[in-house]
């Protein structure tokens, strides 16, 4: 009975096989299930008529399986399970005694070796893969292992050659320092201690989302500071809170009564800045009523926290008492949707920290993708920090007219975008702005030439005045969101027997651009890929080559063998999926009316997480992603560029299954390249940690980065602890002893480990995602502490919460 039973189910995992196998092969896909499906079946009528037979074709069925297995996807274990897991649980069941004893030509000893034995050569050869299961568990073709090797040449341990100092007791600005290296010059937690880290203080801040007056991609990921012997950040609603460095504890806390609104595209502030102007005195030639009025705002704040809202205002508060700084701008606040053309509902933001100098604020904006065709500009503006005065604006459009507008004029629509963190280097006076792609993101026929230089370029500006001194681009004819989405990393390589300033440009396609700060001129090699240009939208006219770094971790192409599912039914549907999209091979398949795969899609191999360096011993350490996309154009009837092409009404943001861009001849599908099942059709890992030799660009180790316990197949969590190798949204931090640090992977855990070789030496569960950047400084005590924003993701679906934690040593 037993064995009519497992026949029966060999039989119908067969027909199910056969069928969704077929369609894979007819559709030009690996006609192999097809074969599988066929054993599976004749193994199941044999079965079903209790002959022995059955068990032997099932293991040559197993055996031919597991044959191809190998050959498409080797010892990756992770990439066997939609293969084979199915089959060989079945087969192990077929082996069971009560199983065979049903069996009608049985032979006399099972267990006698003899290939005329169906029950034998199945238990040998279920027995045989699971050895080579246990084997595989102990190779991983992604892994790569190897040592950083400190510098013999290391220069000044505690100053940059920039003349910066290294963050120790202080953690002054977003990464660090304006310079964005994410590394701290403290060593008392390293390598040999780092496994006693425990929790020291949790702080809940009390800001939760609010369902109905939020936007669903809700996220805290803000990296505090730590200057003026207190801990600052902000939360999602903008609220800046003050705590205690060594306790916690809150000190004081500003609300500036963000603007809520569910339709914002980002919901998050990822930080804020400091500017101390006790000692400031203006210099003699000031006007004298400006002079007056930068004594009285210094008198009210000689030392300010500054900030910026997600509903677009730029304001300060007193760094000691939490009080919004009212002589600056108007009444404390600057609006910075002043002057801005073709503002629509919740389409222009601010998300990232403000970049302070000495004498100036200086920031772009974050303006919604996809929602409308025409947008606001994405102007750079710096503002005097004292008073709130604009000084200068740089305009992508516009690049050469750095003047402020006079009244009644307005910034120039629709240019590219900086909203992410700008960084800078006060002794060449230059910042750096990295800026993304103009809408729409996905149609370039109406870009003028001057915006097809400027869309993804690195613009290096002069502080005081705005002007471009060089620009360097990343992309071109940007039609895959390809923004340089990271903070760019200032730092010293050597090249030629001398120290060269340089800057590190981590973009979405996955290239690190190594570049000589003061010229834009490249240190390490730069090639070009040939691309197509053929495409279906009349007028584009697509780049026939782009630019590609020798640093670079853009994903192999993708095959058909490299899409995965937890089953063989959902890796044939996107080996479907694969088979029906436009893919050139390369990262630059244009979008398509049919449909296109892109790979990587827009969240990037790199986000605004950035990279972390090690600027003593020039090693870089990143955490690149990979999931593939789907792309679709729609058109719209001609003269009816306002009709909706996915709802009738409601925010276009939140429309499903597409963007609207609202005035424009197309609207946009853009989806994340899924499985029935809503596991990523593209194998693990779909995160990985690297450590890399900025010297030459090698990379020396390489690591699956996180687990997929908790995440959802099915809309069940996963409970095993698997190390697949995760995304990981957010930054990580670097320290002179030795150690990374990162919690942003989805499995809710801080790690630490050796930034020489990758290994992991200590790690913490989180009581929410920790979709952040660390940070890390020594309170008054001489204690050092290391401290993540713990509050999920909305968008990722991490858990939701409001906590800062601060670890330190027992």
């Amino acid at each position: 009975m037993l064995a009519q039973f497992g026949g029966i189910l060999s039989a119908l995992l067969g027909a199910a096989i056969l069928y969704y196998g077929g369609q894979l092969a007819l559709a030009g896909g690996s006609p192999f299930y097809v074969v599988m499906a066929l054993g599976l079946l004749i193994a199941g009528l044999q079965l079903m008529r209790r002959r022995q037979s059955g068990l032997w074709i099932y293991a040559l069925t197993l055996v031919v399986s597991f044959g191809w297995t190998l050959y498409e996807v080797g010892f990756d274990k992770w990439q066997w399970i939609p293969r084979g897991a199915l089959i060989i649980f079945l087969g192990l069941l077929l082996c069971l005694p009560p199983v065979v004893k049903g069996l009608r030509d049985l032979p006399a000893r099972t267990w006698k070796p003899s290939f005329g034995s169906g029950p034998f050569v199945l238990r040998a050869v279920v027995a045989v893969i699971v050895v080579l299961g246990a084997v595989s568990w102990f190779i991983d073709p992604v892994v790569k292992s190897g040592t950083l090797v400190a510098a013999t040449d290391a220069g000044n341990p505690d100053v940059d050659p920039s003349g910066v100092a290294y963050p120790a007791d202080d953690w002054v600005a977003y990464g660090g320092t304006n310079l964005g290296q994410r590394y701290s010059a403290l060593k008392d937690i390293n390598t040999d201690n780092v496994s006693g880290l425990k929790v020291a203080w949790e702080h809940h801040t009390g800001d939760l989302r609010v369902a109905d007056e939020d936007s669903g991609e809700y996220t805290f990921e803000a990296t505090p500071i730590k200057v003026n012997d207190l801990l600052y950040f902000c939360t999602p609603h903008n609220i800046i809170q003050a705590l205690n460095p060594e306790t916690g504890e809150l000190v004081w806390s500003f609300n500036p009564q963000m603007e809520r609104d569910p339709q914002y595209q980002h919901q998050t502030c990822r930080g804020v800045s400091y500017s101390d102007s006790s000692a400031y005195t203006a210099p003699a030639d000031t006007d004298p009523a400006k002079a007056q009025r930068t004594a009285d705002a210094v008198a009210e704040c000689p030392r300010r926290i500054v900030a910026s809202s997600v509903d677009a205002r730029l304001y300060t508060v007193n760094a000691d008492t939490g009080e919004l700084c009212t002589s600056f701008g108007d009444n404390g606040y600057v609006d910075l949707k002043a002057q801005m053309p073709n503002l629509e509902r919740a389409t222009y933001q601010q998300t990232s920290s403000p970049l302070v100098t000495k004498d100036l604020i200086i920031l772009g904006s974050a303006i919604a993708d996809n929602y409308y065709e025409n947008n606001p500009s994405g102007v750079i503006r710096a503002y005097d920090v004292r008073t709130g005065d604009i000084v200068w604006k740089f305009d992508a459009k516009k690049p050469d007219d750095t003047n402020p507008l006079q009244p009644g004029e307005l910034y120039e629509p629709n240019s590219a975008v900086a909203w992410t963190q700008l960084s800078a280097d006060e002794g060449l006076g230059m910042v750096y702005v990295p800026f993304g792609n103009a809408s729409p993101d996905q149609v370039g026929i109406s870009r003028g030439p001057i915006e097809q230089e400027m869309i993804d370029s690195l613009a290096a500006l002069d502080i005081k005045t705005g002007q471009m001194i060089w620009h360097f681009q990343t992309a071109k004819h940007d039609l895959w969101d390809r923004d340089i989405p990271s903070q760019p990393v200032l730092l010293s390589l050597p090249k030629g027997g001398e120290e060269v300033p340089a800057i590190l440009i981590p973009t979405k396609i996955g290239n690190v651009w190594v570049l000589d700060r003061r010229t834009g001129e490249p240190i390490l090699p730069v090639s070009e890929m040939k691309v197509s240009t053929e495409t279906d939208i009349p007028g584009e006219e697509l780049s026939p080559v782009q630019p590609m770094s020798s640093v670079n971790f853009t994903p192999a192409p993708l095959t058909e063998a490299d899409m995965w599912g937890a089953t063989p039914f959902d890796q044939i549907q996107c080996r479907l999926d694969y088979r029906s999209l436009r893919y050139d091979g390369n990262p630059f398949t244009p979008p398509t009316l049919t449909g296109s795969l892109v790979w990587p899609g827009n969240i990037g191999v790199f986000n605004w997480g950035s990279v972390a360096v090690d600027p003593v011993n020039h090693w870089m350490v990143a955490t690149p992603q990979y999931l593939g996309y789907r792309y679709q154009l729609f058109p719209r009837p001609a003269g009816e560029f306002d009709k909706r092409m996915f709802s009738k009404g409601g925010a276009s943001g939140e429309s499903k299954p597409g963007n609207e861009n609202l005035g424009g001849p197309y609207a946009v599908s853009i989806k994340h390249l899924r499985s029935g099942l809503q596991a990523p059709c593209n194998a693990p890992p779909w995160g990985v940690r690297v450590g890399v030799n900025l010297t030459d660009g090698t990379t020396a180790w390489k690591y699956r980065n996180g687990t997929v316990a908790g995440q959802k197949f099915a809309g069940v969590k996963f409970p095993i602890p698997f190390e697949m190798g995760m995304l990981a949204h957010g930054g990580q931090l670097t320290t002179a002893g030795g150690l990374a640090f990162s919690g942003a992977a989805l499995d809710d855990t801080i790690r630490g480990y050796d930034m020489k070789t990758g290994a992991v030496l200590w790690q913490h569960h989180l009581p929410a995602g920790g979709q952040a950047t660390p940070m890390t400084y020594r309170d008054k005590s001489g204690k050092q502490f290391i401290v993540i924003a713990a509050g999920g993701h909305g968008s990722l679906g991490t858990t939701p919460g409001d906590s800062v934690i601060a670890y330190a040593l027992d």
